[in-house]
């Protein structure tokens, strides 16, 4: 049997993280992993360290905690910059996952159909880690691979930071499963946009479950700029999908994975008509 560590407080965690630890948060991809078998790891369970939970908003943006659920994000008041993400978390599971889940988790655990990935991704998220040497990454940067982070030894994910648009922003996220509820996704699109006097002035796009990593569509973004919001739908055209790298699996082939995508970018652009 391994050691099991509840910390209550980051300097304690970081201090047993100087010999390898599996870092439990919500618990809700560890055990399904393991069932079956005795878990003979150390864990290190950061749930009871207060300073990782919540969040904060200041002229230069807002700080997600790392071990913020998902129910505490939708609950919470914030601007339409977040009703992606809002919308993201209703999709993680069911709501005893949500009640137990973290932010921080979604990202770390660093599966291709994380539902929070592509609408950190549209937010322009970055990562803070605490460690030897404090640093933030942008989350495009964090997430280098299936199930793969840039996190190093010693190194813990203590928030994600979401920086403050120059214009009105406003986010939405679509994802298509095998059903409506409870379901991994087939694909995933989340797009924010900033607005002046009825066009895009910024767009950031991505793209969920077609590629290892979730991708942003620079081209799309690009496509988008200046475009009224009752147009953007238009804008959307199957070259702008070079980023991914749709496969063949259980839950859909390449092709269709492709065209889910095309058709959900469509339809998710189409809600910012006003």
């Amino acid at each position: 049997m391994g050691v099991y560590l509840r910390p209550h407080s980051l300097e304690e965690a970081l201090s047993a993280l100087a010999r390898p630890h599996t870092v439990l948060a919500g618990g809700t991809d560890f055990y399904p992993a393991r069932v079956g078998r005795t878990i003979d790891e150390d864990v290190l369970d950061i749930g009871g360290i207060d300073v990782l939970r919540g969040i904060a908003a200041d002229a230069a943006g807002w700080r997600l905690g790392a071990a913020t659920t998902w129910s505490e994000l939708a609950e919470a008041d914030l601007p339409p910059l977040f009703d992606g993400l809002k919308q993201a978390s209703r999709e993680v599971g069911g709501r005893q996952i949500q009640n137990a889940g973290t932010l921080a988790g979604n990202i770390c655990n660093a599966s291709p159909a994380a539902d929070g990935v592509p609408c950190l991704l549209a937010l322009d998220a970055e990562v803070e880690i605490a460690g030897p040497t404090p640093r933030r990454l942008p989350l495009r940067q964090f997430i280098t691979g299936v199930r793969r982070t840039a996190l190093a030894p010693g190194e813990l994910v203590v928030a994600i930071h979401v920086p403050r648009p120059h214009h009105g922003a406003e986010s939405a996220f679509l994802k298509l499963g095998a059903r409506r509820y409870l379901v991994i996704s087939i694909a995933m699109a989340a797009a924010t946009l900033q607005f002046t006097e009825g066009r895009v002035a910024a767009a950031r796009v991505a793209v969920g479950a077609c590629s290892p990593v979730a991708e942003r569509l620079p081209a799309l973004e690009a496509a988008l700029a200046g475009a009224p919001r009752d147009r953007l739908a238009d804008r959307v055209d199957a070259a702008q999908l070079a980023p991914l790298s749709p496969i063949d699996d259980v839950r859909g082939s390449a092709s269709y994975r492709q065209d889910a995508a095309i058709t959900l970018l469509r339809r998710l652009l189409a809600g910012f008509a006003r």
